[in-house]
């Protein structure tokens, strides 16, 4: 019943109201923007510009050889006293790996040496739960002679990451369905 009510409501001076709609003035569309010139073709604008692109620009290409840029890091005022240090940057050491996997599984078998300071993710793991499961003798001193870390990284490395620690919670009644062990 009350979807006649609201069927008729619905329909109620139908034709009327649609040819008010239909018969109110159209609105005007924005006034475009003048163009300072007419469009080419397609074909002719791409190949037009793609030659513009590989054209050799001469007085460009003089002004570029004319620029040198040398930069050096900022002095502050202690070191603009002493002569000034050139850094000669180094390839940082490297250390074999302590630990790998078997194979070649997950693409681990090209890694042969990390550089010093640095863990590879099997070393990590290891190293991590040596350190759980014997917390006294893997001590993150330890772990920084045994891997050459910085103390203080490894101290932050056994403090914040846990190796897959699994916890059981018990249920609260004893009537749930627990799965033993067998």
């Amino acid at each position: 019943m009350g979807s006649r009510v609201t069927r008729m409501i619905r329909n109620f001076n139908l034709e009327n109201r649609a040819f008010r709609e239909i018969s109110k003035a159209k609105p005007q569309a924005a006034p475009r923007h003048p163009t300072t010139g007419s469009f080419p073709q397609e074909g002719v604008a791409e190949t037009s510009i793609a030659e513009e692109i590989h054209q050799k620009n001469d007085p460009l290409l003089s002004m570029l050889k004319d620029v040198y840029v040398e930069s050096d890091d900022p002095v502050s005022q202690g070191e603009a006293a002493s002569a000034p240090v050139k850094v000669v940057k180094t390839q940082p050491q490297r250390r074999l790996l302590k630990f790998s996997l078997p194979g070649d599984p997950y693409g681990f078998s090209d890694l042969t040496d990390v550089p010093k300071g640095k863990l590879s993710l099997v070393e990590a793991l290891t190293g991590l739960n040596n350190h759980k499961r014997m917390p006294k003798t893997w001590t993150p001193e330890k772990l920084a002679l045994e891997f050459s870390l910085d103390p203080k990284d490894a101290k932050a490395l056994t403090d914040f990451f846990f190796p897959f620690d699994v916890k059981i919670i018990p249920p609260k009644s004893e009537e749930t369905k627990q799965i033993k062990d067998s």
